[in-house]
């Protein structure tokens, strides 16, 4: 599969700028965020890619947006490949919010409220990642499926750290990580 990385957001912009969490939730791509976005799609183009997953978050709807329209590809939303819950960028909107939004997207096995209530632990993103690398094990079309996610997820995945609007493959049948730094 191709994994990309949601562009540059609000909270990544501030959070590097003030060294703490800047408290925006959900936040939205910034304009450097929406360029790497398009050369994402460009540089997309010719890969045969044949499905769009992303995570229910804005930052990642706003990211795959011109890859699903250059590619004339729904985008298929699933919390699975969300973000680790620990920040308050990690605070989604309601699935009755994003669909009106994102009308094309499909968003037909997200729940109202998407993300977990309290701080995620590190084991539970790594199962998250788990059961989401057997389920595209199981599609037939997981070497042109592409994942559009978080730095976090993208970890567990794979075990690099990866920069907004990264692109890179991840064989769902390869061993997954297993010991893992988590600092950003």
């Amino acid at each position: 599969m191709i994994l990309l990385r949601h562009g540059q957001s609000e909270f990544n912009l501030h959070i590097a700028a003030l060294g703490r969490d800047p408290g925006i939730l959900d936040p939205k791509l910034t304009p450097l965020g929406h360029v790497q976005a398009r050369h994402a799609a460009e540089a997309l183009m010719g890969r045969g890619i044949t499905r769009i997953i992303a995570s229910p978050y804005t930052r990642t709807l706003q990211t795959a947006a011109p890859v699903a329209r250059a590619l004339g590809l729904k985008v298929h939303v699933n919390p699975i490949v969300r973000e680790r819950y620990a920040l308050s960028c990690d605070v989604g909107s309601r699935a009755s919010v994003q669909r009106p939004r994102w009308p094309e997207h499909d968003f037909s096995g997200v729940d109202e409220m998407w993300w977990p209530p309290i701080e995620e632990p590190i084991h539970q993103v790594m199962a998250r990642a788990a059961v989401f690398r057997a389920e595209m094990q199981a599609l037939p079309d997981w070497a042109t499926t592409l994942v559009v996610s978080h730095w976090g997820f993208i970890l567990a995945m794979t075990g690099e750290r990866v920069v907004n609007g990264q692109i890179l493959s991840c064989d769902p049948f390869a061993p997954g990580p297993v010991d893992i730094e988590w600092v950003h």
